[in-house]
């Protein structure tokens, strides 16, 4: 990344509610252009309780091992998974569409009623926001739980699912040890708890990126990000499940690349090597539960001019259409294990291809130069990106949702442009389409999947 467009990301960042993108400079295959999941608003602190170095609910763990990480070829061949639908399927009703979205985290209820009821009239039946942990605490502040109160009301009335990411931001804000681990178990919990309408918490946000998470290598090489994350997700499962016994606790979160180079400028793992030593950080560890109900994925392309039914059958990048490769390293992983591996349902929760911004509204958008603005395409492709998205995520059986990233697009050029409305709210030329797209898989209309 050009050190000009990263500090502007974190200066972004840090901004409330405003979410940005983050390009990560790497190798040719670990190039990612997926943007960052969005900061919470600023809000006073409350006085923490003292911190514990372990989860009362937490089963005992084991030395913490060493990993080496894995990046051999991911042999496809041994799963077995369900045929792909028929047009007719149950799936059409079920699949989720959703959004990802932080701009429908509004204080004023009224507020978020209104951004909620137009991303569900753009075709979206799930809302992603995000709860934002900092060190020493154990609780959100009433403010953001207010908040997010506010977005679950809204979707509950337009019988919209409600997923809440809890998360750390930049990785800056890493939990380090077990105490801090810790810490954001039970702010997980408390989320839990404040919540009287929620479906699932996502926990964390691409752990294999040194943008949210450091370190990633010990100085010996080893992957330490995995099991550090493999940990936070175990104590955030107990909390999650002590709060909520039914609450689906997603795990993953994981960006489709990264480069596996501990002495690269900026250390990251690719998601196939990361599964692969989540997994053996989780049968070191001893556990005798699950650490998640479902896995989480972002499948951006690598840049959005890419279709989305480009797989990367060479390299140990992840999209949409290499899905075997994923379900084929989740079965590597967890095989064998009480925590579900091959079988595990999956969430697409990120995925944007993000459009030009016409002339007559480029004077809404800020950060005019930014190099981020030339990623991007026509309105018609960014729809038919989104259609074969739905498409390919339709066909493949133990997928549960695809999240689109933004119902609206950020201001700041230098962040994403993938809604299907322009910053001012006013609808792109791509929304029929995409509302079109949602009704044809609902109505079973998309094309056969390939048998």
């Amino acid at each position: 990344m050009k050190k000009a467009l990263f500090a502007a990301a974190v200066a972004v960042a840090a901004v409330a509610g405003v979410i940005v993108a983050v390009v990560i400079s790497s190798n040719d295959e670990s190039t990612s252009s997926s943007p960052t999941v969005p900061a919470a608003p600023t809000t006073t602190p409350t006085t923490a309780t003292a911190p514990s170095a372990t989860s009362p609910t937490t089963t005992a763990r084991k030395t913490t091992p060493t990993i080496p990480s894995a990046t051999k070829p991911v042999d496809t061949r041994s799963i077995e998974l369900p045929p792909p639908p028929s047009p007719t399927s149950p799936r059409r009703r079920t699949l989720i569409v959703g959004v990802a979205d932080d701009a429908l985290a509004q204080p004023d209820p009224a507020r978020a009623r209104v951004l909620t009821d137009v991303s569900k009239a753009a075709g979206f039946d799930a809302v992603i926001v995000t709860a934002t942990w900092t060190r020493g605490r154990r609780k959100p502040p009433a403010a953001r739980m207010q908040v997010l109160r506010s977005v679950a009301a809204a979707a509950e009335r337009r019988q919209m699912r409600m997923y809440v990411v809890v998360w750390h931001g930049l990785a800056r804000g890493t939990p380090r040890g077990p105490a801090e681990r810790a810490d954001f178990a039970a702010f997980s919990g408390a989320v839990v708890k404040g919540m009287p309408y929620l479906d699932g918490v996502i926990v964390g946000n691409e752990p294999n990126l040194s943008t949210f998470w450091k370190p990633q290598f010990s100085d010996s090489g080893r992957d330490v990000a995995a099991i550090a994350y493999e940990d936070l997700l175990a104590r955030s499962y107990d909390a999650i499940k002590a709060a909520k016994p039914s609450m689906q606790v997603i795990g993953g979160t994981l960006s489709p690349r990264g480069a596996d180079r501990p002495e690269g400028e900026r250390p990251t793992h690719s998601p196939t090597s990361f599964i692969r030593d989540l997994g053996a950080a989780y049968r070191a560890s001893g556990r005798d539960e699950p650490i998640m109900d479902a896995f989480a994925f972002h499948p951006y392309m690598q840049a959005s001019r890419i279709p989305p039914k480009q797989a990367h059958p060479q390299n140990r990048s992840i999209t949409i259409a290499d899905y075997p490769k994923l379900v084929a390293l989740l079965k590597e992983a967890f095989g064998g294990t009480v925590q579900a591996g091959e079988h595990l349902p999956i969430l697409y929760t990120e995925f944007g291809v993000q459009t030009r911004v016409p002339p007559d509204k480029i004077s809404f958008y800020s950060d005019q130069e930014s190099p981020a603005r030339t990623d991007s395409v026509g309105f018609q492709q960014q729809a038919d990106y989104y259609r074969q998205a739905l498409s390919l995520a339709y066909c493949q059986p133990t997928v549960k949702g695809l999240f689109v990233f933004h119902t609206f697009d950020e201001a700041d050029l230098a962040g994403w442009q993938s809604g299907l409305y322009f910053v001012d709210g006013t609808p792109k030329p791509s929304l029929p389409a995409f509302r079109q797209a949602v009704a044809d898989l609902r109505s079973g209309k998309l094309p056969p999947c390939p048998s």
